[in-house]
């Protein structure tokens, strides 16, 4: 295996150009530059990665949390961000936050340690005012993924999840639907609290009472969308739609429907929200609202690379994006 001396002496340089050269800093004639990447790629010389990160401070990477890795959701938004990373030569380190507040902090001050030139975090925990505080103690530039926060210094792109979940309810409302019920995400998340207070909201202008009797508290995996169908039919809950706030619930639900003999959407409409591959692909199809998740992982990843780049950026923080109906099979007119 070729050494770093081996270069120094087939470029016939030092061994502090060679390092100049490879660590990109300092000054170095172009001439020489050229010899020592010519001789690298001769001898097949690998950098030491650990080394390049202590001399420079930087491990060439950026650094990526999620709340969890279930879910085609998920591996959308981490596909498309390994794809921008690669591109820009990049590594991409990954972290799991656990779904709680303390572990996107954790993993935030975590991905500093290890010198990554910026931090992507998807954060659905934290509140607006902790991720002010968190960015005022960082180092390095950081991204938030679902959330918008008008906040000078503030990097943030998220969906428009109230416009989102009212889409998807006034399309109930206008196929006549007037008992709807509505599996929420978690409540104690920014995206569950903003979608079900949409539904709340669209119930109130189309005067229909709310009915506490009619919702279920999920936690966006299939088998809560499951068990709040369950309940709704144990309890004898009278309702002709359901909106799952999203998609993964919505599936569920549809599992539960037809375990109990209920034709889906003669019996009762299912509506998600996010429009994950499998939606189209259930039977009966389902409708949804689409949200543009690549596009969001593809702008969010191209400044975090800006940032780490030390580029300037526009004043713009606050980056929304809008949901977009998609009707299927899983939706039809109210029969009562």
């Amino acid at each position: 295996m070729a050494t770093i001396n081996d270069v120094c002496k087939a470029a016939g340089v030092s061994k502090a150009t060679v390092s100049r050269v490879i660590n990109q800093n300092g000054q170095v004639k172009d001439s020489t530059r050229n010899a020592v990447l010519q001789a690298m790629k001769a001898l097949g010389y690998q950098p030491n990665v650990l080394a390049q990160a202590l001399a420079t401070n930087s491990a060439n990477a950026i650094g990526l949390i999620l709340p969890q890795f279930q879910g085609s959701y998920f591996g959308t938004l981490l596909h498309q961000a390994a794809q921008g990373a690669q591109k820009a030569r990049k590594t991409l380190l990954v972290m799991d936050s656990h779904n709680s507040a303390k572990g996107e902090q954790n993993a935030v001050q975590l991905l500093q340690s290890q010198r990554c030139d910026a931090i992507m975090l998807y954060s659905r925990h934290l509140t607006n005012q902790a991720l002010k505080e968190l960015q005022a103690t960082l180092t390095v530039p950081l991204v938030i993924l679902n959330r918008t926060i008008e906040e000078v210094g503030l990097h943030s792109f998220g969906f428009e999840q109230q416009q989102s979940s009212a889409l998807a309810m006034k399309h109930l409302l206008a196929l006549g639907h007037n008992k709807i019920a509505c599996i929420a995400s978690p409540l104690d998340s920014d995206t569950g609290r903003l979608r079900f207070a949409a539904y709340q909201a669209q119930l109130e202008q189309a005067g229909i009472a709310f009915d506490v009797a009619l919702t279920f508290e999920g936690d966006n995996m299939m088998q809560s969308g499951y068990a709040a169908v369950v309940k709704f039919l144990e309890q004898k809950a009278i309702f002709s739609a359901i909106l799952a706030c999203n998609d993964d619930m919505a599936l569920g639900a549809m599992r539960a429907l037809h375990e109990y003999g209920l034709s889906i959407p003669s019996d009762v409409s299912v509506i998600g929200i996010d429009d994950e591959p499998a939606a189209a692909y259930s039977v009966p199809s389902l409708s949804t609202v689409s949200l543009p998740i690549e596009q969001l992982t593809k702008d969010s990843v191209e400044l975090a690379l800006q940032l780490a780049e030390r580029k300037n950026i526009q004043l713009v923080t606050a980056h929304r994006y809008l949901g977009q109906l998609i009707q299927r099979e899983s939706t039809a007119s109210a029969t009562c």
